[in-house]
């Protein structure tokens, strides 16, 4: 078929020499080129359109999963972001806890601390009066015995009599507390050029 139509187109341009009138050669190239369209549209095309539309159904698909992406990548900066600053809030609550806490053991220790300095003071002090009304005691009981023995000694009688040697006891401690007394209030006053 295609010889033939070469033989026609040849006769065809033999005949006819008019440049203004189409050829034979440019109808056969036409009809070439149309069948050369329809077997491309045919056959060729459809591949090619396939292929295209799954790149760039690919390619879309892409850009959605980047944008996806960029998205789930923001929300996670954003998550890591408000975390970082709870973390950071919870652990300067927990300092500031730290801080009442500690001062507040530290009160209760120096309270505690106080409560036995009181404590042993207090024992210490009844302790301490205890001791001093048991050497009152027994240093009476030693003056009041040399008092009977020396008052016996000046007026050469015996004083046998226990509540007589007492009450002559008790009277003289009371008058060398008085005495002690008089000479603390003198001693308190101001002193007098002695010459």
């Amino acid at each position: 078929m295609v010889l033939a139509m070469g033989h026609l187109l040849a006769a065809a341009e033999e005949e006819t020499s008019n440049p203004i009138l189409p050829n034979a050669t440019f109808i056969a190239e036409v009809f070439a080129f149309a069948i050369l369209l329809w077997i491309f549209n045919k056959y060729a095309l459809p591949p090619l359109k396939r292929a295209m539309t799954e790149r760039q159904d690919h390619i879309e698909k892409q850009i959605s999963d980047a944008d996806a992406a960029r998205e789930r990548l923001e929300k996670a900066e954003a998550e890591y972001k408000q975390q970082l600053e709870q973390t950071k809030a919870d652990a300067s609550r927990i300092r500031e806890e730290a801080r009442a806490e500690g001062r507040a053991i530290i009160e209760e220790l120096r309270e505690k601390a106080q409560e036995e300095v009181d404590r042993v003071r207090k024992r210490g002090e009844e302790q301490l009066e205890t001791e001093r009304d048991r050497v009152v005691a027994a240093l009476r009981g030693e003056l009041g015995a040399l008092a009977v023995e020396l008052a016996g000694r000046i007026v050469g009688e015996s004083l046998d009599d226990d509540d007589r040697q007492r009450r002559i006891v008790d009277r003289f401690i009371d008058e060398l507390e008085q005495r002690g007394e008089n000479q603390d209030d003198a001693g308190r006053r101001e002193p007098q050029d002695v010459r």
